[in-house]
């Protein structure tokens, strides 16, 4: 059974990273937008997503 996202599909379609202008991609078990250029991931709070730098997560190298 696939989550639902809490937020509108198509607007992923029209938001890029603030930082680096590149596409970004959900993530579904953390429900964030992530940002593989700028290594950031975007929370998405009452299916709205946060698209400040400052509120994102930096994502680690592993």
């Amino acid at each position: 059974m696939s989550e639902t996202p809490k937020y509108d599909r198509r607007m992923l379609e029209a938001l890029v990273c603030p930082e680096t202008q590149a596409p970004l991609f959900y993530d579904a078990e953390t429900q964030e937008l992530i940002s593989r250029a700028a290594r950031l991931a975007f929370p998405i709070r009452d299916g709205i997503p946060v698209m400040l730098v400052d509120e994102a997560r930096r994502i680690d190298d592993d």
